[in-house]
């Protein structure tokens, strides 16, 4: 199993990924752990991986262009545009870390097991543009119901919990098998740079809305129209309705009984 961690800190994964069965996996040669410098893939002399949202609001939005930059470099091939889309390999997959995502659980953990390769966007700032979630991850991801301030804590996380279950990462492969979550699917808790927006008075949480930061339009993919008109009542009213889209789609138990 190959991991491929994208990151705007790498540094942060000298220690943690160095101990106990990640370390011992990695040595035996069940795992590989590459961590990538996003900024690697930026253009400007300031590195810049990020820009403010179009629709206005707080924070900065991680730009598409180095991620997909990133992705496809660790690749070696084009993921494609709006116009052709390439496909990944089988046994593939692009995580995106995001408290918007689908919540990771051991039943999470044992699909992911069975690939050849992950690779995870590890996001940062307000959030990511949601063309990285639409046309480039296959997976959009949450450890749980918190904010942290980035991805590079869930990360680690999800290696761990999926190298554990990778033939003689173990030893005893009983152990595995006989420990909490390993009948039925079980939820762990943690999540990802984003905020949720109930609106007021509501007792149900919403995840996050989309963001959407510059170009406009990055392969023939375009940026909402309605965040560029500068109608800030209907720029609400959508990011309201995406909100609640996205948590119907990814975690329809934080809505309320039809």
């Amino acid at each position: 199993m190959r991991f491929d961690l994208i990151t705007i800190f790498p540094e942060f994964f000298v220690g943690p990924l160095n101990h106990g069965i990640v370390r011992r996996a990695s040595e035996a040669g069940i795992v590989q752990i590459h961590v990538q410098d996003l900024r690697e893939f930026t253009k400007d002399r300031h590195r810049t991986v990020d820009d403010r949202p179009f629709g206005g609001g707080e924070g900065m939005v991680l730009k598409p262009e180095p991620l997909f930059q990133a992705v496809e470099s660790l690749l070696g091939h084009s993921v494609g545009d709006a116009a052709q889309r390439n496909p990944l390999s089988e046994k593939t997959s692009i995580i995106l870390l995001s408290a918007a995502g689908k919540r990771f659980t051991q039943q999470t953990a044992r699909r992911l097991a069975l690939q050849d390769r992950l690779v995870l966007i590890c996001g940062r700032y307000e959030g990511v543009d949601e063309r990285v979630a639409e046309h480039l991850a296959t997976d959009e991801l949450s450890i749980g119901d918190f904010v942290l301030s980035g991805g590079e804590l869930p990360a680690v996380l999800i290696v761990d919990a999926v190298t554990r279950l990778l033939p003689g990462a173990l030893g005893n492969e009983a152990s595995s098998q006989n420990e909490s979550f390993s009948a039925q699917a079980g939820e762990l808790t943690g999540s990802l740079p984003s905020v949720n927006h109930p609106s007021p008075g509501a007792t149900h949480s919403l995840l996050d809305f989309p963001h959407y930061t510059r170009p406009a339009e990055f392969r023939g993919w375009a940026v909402p129209e309605i965040l560029i008109g500068g109608n800030h009542a209907e720029v609400a009213k959508w990011r309201r309705q995406q909100a609640i889209e996205k948590t119907r789609r990814n975690r329809p138990d934080l809505l309320p009984s039809e």
